[in-house]
């Protein structure tokens, strides 16, 4: 089932015998486990009917056991096993698939690994009528901002283009992160409101002139002295500003640029799919791609790879010389 759906299910109140999530990503099994534990019980047989328990401190036997039991006062009970990649000898739990109660709720919470689907315990469960199986995987890097935007839309606001890959940059694909991040922003908005790069910069620290995006913009539009400007902004902020993410960030915006030269007589949509990346940015590719040639791009390329080798300490005594960026900030310009 996809994540939406079991959402949809269980505000539907439909439930089933057995969940299973696992995977990767933390944020999605987080998400679904605490959304059954507030919506499948009424609070009034909580106490009776809910058990909360974690994988290092239940054996296979005993979890199969508590889920044996009969609900009281209630159609459900429901038993939440937290952190189950602690549980030992989980494919012990293939004996319940045989035999398992319609009047109990069990949800696996296994994060942080695959289950190999080569093995009988994923082909059981995977095969099992009602056994809801759910994969939670990590999402590529280029993902990351349309999920920042829907999940601020599910949250009834909205939010700048510029600001979801900000955040995607500056705090990566760690999902819970990122989303408490939002949880700060939204605080002090009224539904409906637009998050913005002032809103990010107040909030957490990230700034709207200084940053990454800036950069390229400034480097794009062959704007000299606001890059020498962001370039001393981010020697006097190393920490904030590491100068390999710098070089990653610069060599993919180079070879976007690049490949908008190939793309550029095709539909936008098709352009933006291709470069992935979000339609409101395309015009900083075509502004770019009208200021430097080819051949330019592909000599800007070839030196942003240099200093990501330097910087990475390849025939380079200091990895964090940004003197460096700044020769190629002049070689881009010139």
């Amino acid at each position: 089932m996809r994540f939406e759906q079991i959402i949809n299910d269980i505000n539907n109140k439909i439930f089933f015998p057995i969940y299973f999530f696992y995977g990767e990503e933390s944020y999605f099994i987080d998400q679904l486990t605490t959304y059954i534990e507030q919506n499948a019980l009424d609070p009034s047989v909580k106490e009776f009917n809910q058990s909360i328990v974690y994988g290092r401190d239940i054996s296979t036997k005993d979890l199969i056991d508590l889920s044996r039991r009969f609900p009281m006062m209630g159609n459900y009970q429901l038993v939440i096993v937290k952190e189950a990649q602690d549980l030992k000898s989980i494919e012990g739990l293939e004996s319940y698939l045989d035999s398992y109660l319609d009047t109990t709720i069990l949800v696996i919470n296994y994060k942080y690994r695959k289950l190999d689907k080569r093995k009988t315990f994923y082909k059981k469960f995977n095969s099992t009528k009602n056994v809801v199986l759910f994969e939670s995987k990590r999402l590529y890097d280029n993902q990351v901002p349309s999920w920042i935007e829907k999940t601020v839309r599910l949250q009834g606001y909205e939010i700048k283009p510029i600001c979801s890959e900000l955040l995607s940059e500056y705090l990566g694909n760690d999902l819970s992160k990122i989303y408490n991040e939002i949880e700060k922003l939204i605080i002090n908005l009224k539904p409906g409101q637009t998050i913005t790069e002032e809103d990010i910069e107040r909030n957490i620290g990230i700034s709207k002139d200084f940053n990454v995006f800036e950069f390229q913009n400034a480097l794009g539009l062959k704007n000299a002295l606001k890059a020498q400007r962001i370039v001393q902004h981010f020697e006097a902020n190393p920490k904030e500003h590491p100068l390999q993410m710098i070089t990653v960030m610069l060599h993919n915006y180079f070879m976007k640029v690049f490949l908008y030269y190939q793309l550029k007589n095709k539909d936008d949509k098709v352009i933006a799919a291709e470069l992935g990346v979000n339609p409101f940015f395309l015009k900083d590719y075509k502004l770019a791609s009208s200021r430097y040639s080819t051949q330019k791009i592909k000599s800007i390329i070839s030196q942003i790879r240099i200093l990501d080798l330097k910087s990475k300490g390849v025939g380079s005594t200091d990895g964090n010389d940004y003197g460096e960026l700044k020769e190629l900030v002049f070689k881009i310009l010139h």
